[in-house]
């Protein structure tokens, strides 16, 4: 994907693709589930991503990718899709099979143009994605109960847009939104699928781990580099 040359033009691309996202759908029976995780160093520049395929419903590593390039779009709330995705499709690239469903650390349609990573991924890819973020981006909630698998529905100016999903007994929501092609209740029981023992979902936290692990070792290279000179 080649980065958009203005805001603008990446924020009208935003609206066009929210168009096309589809909030409906089941891909069950998912036999596998990929984690996408983005980090960003600004001491090189560069965004690593990371993709852990793991097998349902036992939750086994199945295989993974890495992919590290230059960060050329700049840093801007609301179009940090343009900035991860081509990391992101670069080590999508390298897997062997297409898993059935995505889950990214980020928003899907709970976004304020209707257009998180899980939304851009998913419509680029066409595979059914979630967004599972950490934080809350836009719209409001009110307090999930406090077991596990209790959830509020997020609203954003009158349209209901994902949810507050409490994973853990007692612990902090997610955000889950719809990324593409899979009806917001359906997203709710896959990511409790893949959430068995902590409050991320184990395919995101080997994700995670990947990306930290890449940035690591690419920033102790930059800076080896920097000595020698």
């Amino acid at each position: 994907m080649t980065a958009p040359l203005s805001i603008e033009e990446a924020q009208r691309l935003q609206a066009e693709l929210a168009s096309r996202v589809r909030r409906e759908g089941d891909p069950r029976p998912v036999r596998t589930v990929a984690g996408i995780d983005v980090a960003y160093s600004p001491e090189t520049g560069c965004s690593y991503a990371a993709i852990a395929v793991m097998a349902l419903p036992d939750l086994t590593p199945v295989e993974h990718a890495t992919a590290c390039l230059p960060t050329t779009f700049p840093y801007v709330p609301g179009l940090f899709s343009f900035r991860e995705l081509p990391p992101v499709l670069e080590a999508y690239r390298q897997l062997i099979r297409p898993p059935d469903l995505l889950l990214v650390d980020g928003q899907g349609f709970a976004h304020p143009r209707r257009c998180g990573l899980a939304c851009h991924l998913g419509l680029t890819v066409d595979r059914p994605a979630i967004g599972v973020a950490k934080t809350r981006l836009c719209g409001e909630h009110a307090a999930p109960g406090p077991h596990r698998g209790d959830f509020a529905l997020l609203v954003d100016q009158g349209e209901e847009v994902g949810m507050a999903l409490r994973t853990q007994d007692g612990g902090a929501p997610l955000y889950v939104s719809t990324g593409h092609r899979v009806a917001l209740a359906v997203c709710r029981e896959l990511v409790l699928a893949c959430t068995p023992r902590y409050r991320l979902s184990e395919p995101l936290r080997a994700a995670d781990h990947l990306t930290r692990r890449g940035r690591a070792a690419a920033l102790a290279a930059h800076r080896g580099r920097l000595l020698a000179r």
